[in-house]
């Protein structure tokens, strides 16, 4: 593809992106699909998690490193409903702490598809600062572990739907590692994922 053909290309992304255009079609079909499997359009529990991801060469704006995961790059925010669709997606700088991290994904929530939600999942990261600001919206916030006693894999009750929402980035080369030289750009994939994996189920 030659530059010419690309211009325009670039310039509806960039355009979309800014405007929110990408956004409201992902949610527009988030709440088709919901309708389509049964349930309310608007969820009444979600889960949270984050992902921290190493980043290309030359990308520079907000990385950071996480010295838990020994990450250099950025980390990706989700909080998704009970299919693993996301209500909310947020870009930071991966040597930002989950919690921090989670304010951004609060207001996009309330702003968005949030009439009916309750209950948050998550695990003791978000315990103590995300506990208070998800108070704020009268949202309950569940961060009940399995116990230390057992052993082994156990998918976590109510959270495992994140953990697999990050899994489907993998099936997705742009979304591999952190290229994109904005962390709204790197948003504005994520959307084009979800919007990918929602439009195949319609065939």
């Amino acid at each position: 593809m030659g530059k010419r053909a690309r211009r325009p290309v670039y310039y509806y992304f960039s355009v979309w992106k800014v405007q929110g255009v990408l956004s409201n079609i992902m949610q527009e079909l988030i709440e088709m699909e919901r309708i389509r499997q049964g349930k309310e359009g608007a969820p009444s529990a979600a889960a949270i998690d984050s992902q921290s991801c190493k980043k290309s060469p030359f990308v520079s704006l907000e990385t950071g490193i996480d010295g838990g995961k020994k990450t250099n790059g950025r980390k990706r925010h989700l909080l998704v409903d009970t299919l693993g669709l996301p209500l909310a997606i947020h870009v930071s700088a991966a040597d930002t702490s989950d919690a921090k991290g989670s304010y951004e994904l609060l207001w996009q929530v309330e702003q968005g598809n949030s009439a009916r939600l309750e209950l948050i999942r998550a695990d003791q990261a978000y315990a103590k600062l995300f506990k208070q600001a998800a108070s704020y919206y009268h949202w309950e916030l569940d961060t009940t572990q399995r116990p230390p006693s057992q052993k082994g894999f156990s998918a976590e009750k109510g959270r495992w739907q994140v953990e697999r929402s990050f899994a489907w980035g993998n099936f997705y080369r742009r979304l591999s590692k952190s290229d994109e030289k904005s962390p709204e750009s790197e948003v504005a994939f994520i959307q084009l994922m979800f919007i990918n994996i929602i439009l195949a189920r319609f065939d």
